[in-house]
């Protein structure tokens, strides 16, 4: 039986799949993000995978986190924290710094929406390959709150400061198109071959020699980790401080009856 619940788990040849099964939106919390570190640490252990591609079930590929769980409890007149779905989110960060640490390349197969916390996980990847349809937003500050994930850190080294910067200011959708152009996607194929074509460069990256590649990843990723440690650990005071804040109750209910919000600045 599988010690995991919410992802699955497959290898072929020297690739292992891991796929995100929480459709059609895969959202994220701390659980889900300890299941994918733990089976990139187990692929690390496993002499034979040499790379993996990172895909999900559904119509997105991570929508981020649930801020409209409908399960949370209301208190008071602006109702509970938006946030709570996420359960702590200094543990969240622990693990996800954890993916950061994994040895072998990773490629994110977006086949859909990537957005807030899973714009974040799909930044993680060494490669993104993506389709038309798909969706990549930073969309924090529309819903008065602070980028996470280590995205102040990940996304401005993937696609410069200045896009990283237009992208957080507006929270506007990239499509996979306008991704492939700025970098932050490296592949745009039609939406039926998203699966295909990121097993196709992962099967390619696995003909190659498995300590050249350790190694030249290695340098390569040199302190990435530690500075997304650094990130998530200032991301995570500025996200603490926004979330006790009337601007981000707004943002999430906006977000939530599809409208602009109306913010007041406290």
């Amino acid at each position: 039986m599988s010690k995991f619940t919410d992802i699955g788990f497959t290898k072929s040849g020297h690739v292992a799949t891991i796929e995100i099964q929480r459709p059609p939106f895969n959202f994220f919390d701390i659980s889900l993000i300890n299941q994918i570190a733990d089976a990139l640490t187990d692929i690390d252990n496993d002499p034979e995978m040499r790379a993996t591609v990172l895909a999900a079930q559904g119509k997105a590929f991570c929508a981020g986190a649930n801020f409209n769980d409908p399960n949370r409890q209301e208190s008071g007149p602006t109702g509970g924290d938006p946030a709570d779905s996420l359960g702590p989110i200094n543990h969240l960060y622990i693990q996800a710094v954890r993916i950061f640490r994994a040895k072998k390349p990773i490629i994110a197969a977006v086949q859909g929406a990537a957005i807030g916390g899973g714009l974040g996980l799909a930044v993680s990847a060494d490669f993104r390959v993506t389709c038309p349809e798909a969706r990549f937003a930073a969309n924090f500050t529309k819903l008065g709150f602070h980028p996470g994930f280590g995205l102040t850190v990940t996304l401005p080294e993937l696609i410069g400061k200045n896009n990283a910067e237009l992208m957080f200011y507006t929270s506007r959708r990239v499509t996979g198109e306008e991704a492939l152009a700025m970098g932050l996607a490296n592949v745009c194929v039609p939406l039926s071959e998203v699966r295909a074509a990121a097993t196709k460069l992962a099967s390619e990256i696995a003909e190659c020699s498995p300590l050249g590649l350790l190694s030249t990843r290695a340098t390569m990723r040199a302190g990435l980790a530690d500075r997304v440690l650094a990130a998530t650990n200032h991301e995570l005071d500025e996200q603490t401080r926004l979330r006790a804040t009337e601007d981000f109750k707004e943002g999430v209910k906006a977000t939530e009856e599809r409208r602009v919000a109306n913010f007041k600045g406290r």
